[in-house]
């Protein structure tokens, strides 16, 4: 029977063993490595991410709100509207179901956007939200549908909500929009009595909504009242003035 030969020479060993000399590894080695060995530490458990965002503000539509707003603008009539809400809204998560209000009123579908407000209003948990009205109000404003926008607005105060700063500015440029200048004022003043503070955006409607309208002496209190309730009036204003002329020219 044949032997089996292992040559270290053909595995690449030094063939003269016995001058191979084991050396102890130094204190300094050994501490070292030691100290590196303990310096890596493994963490397990959930990732710190932060706080979620709330779902109801994303910003990509799932297909199902993709597919629920081409439903709703392909339905012509009430009887297939009314299909169209049974089959595909009454399916939508709280998220796609607001963010398909969202895409109705970026393209300025009025009346499926209102039909889909009044849908989520009835939903289960649904609670008054703000700024759900101001976008709608918004909307009915940049389309001049005057009433529309002071029912919401009253709407608003019935559900137990106080009118923001947002909410008295969002009326102000919708009449402002309309050149009534008399019922822009006059909801000014019912901002200021609720105890709300006018803001830039709310100076700056109303202001060049007066120079505009010829109203120059209203302009100019308004402008007064400027230094009560902002920081820097003066370079507001001039900021203002900066902006209104370059739009003239």
């Amino acid at each position: 029977m044949g032997s089996l030969k292992l040559h270290f020479s053909q595995l690449g060993f030094h063939q003269n063993l016995h001058m191979i000399r084991y050396s102890p590894p130094s204190p300094i080695a050994s501490s070292a490595r030691t100290t590196k060995t303990r310096s890596l530490q493994i963490c397990c458990g959930l990732r710190r991410a932060g706080a979620r965002k709330p779902l109801w503000r994303s910003r990509v539509l799932t297909t199902e709100a993709i597919q629920a707003v081409q439903s709703l603008k392909l339905a012509r009539s009430s009887h297939k509207l009314e299909d169209v809400f049974n089959s595909r809204i009454s399916r939508l998560l709280k998220a796609d179901l607001l963010d398909t209000l969202a895409e109705l009123k970026r393209q300025n579908e009025v009346d499926l956007a209102l039909k889909v407000f009044e849908y989520v209003r009835k939903e289960v948990w649904y609670e008054p939200d703000q700024s759900l009205y101001c976008n709608m109000i918004q909307m009915l404003g940049e389309n001049k549908l005057i009433e529309l926008a002071e029912e919401l607005f009253s709407e608003l105060e019935k559900e137990g909500l106080k009118p923001d700063t947002r909410a008295f500015t969002e009326m102000i440029g919708v009449y402002i929009n309309l050149g009534m200048i008399e019922k822009a004022v006059e909801r000014y003043g019912a901002m200021k009595m609720s105890g709300c503070v006018p803001d830039k955006l709310t100076f700056a409607i109303l202001i060049r909504g007066l120079e505009k309208a010829g109203k120059e002496d209203l302009a100019a209190t308004v402008k007064k009242e400027c230094d009560e309730y902002l920081e820097d009036p003066e370079k507001f204003l001039k900021e203002i003035e900066r902006k209104y002329v370059r739009k003239l020219f």
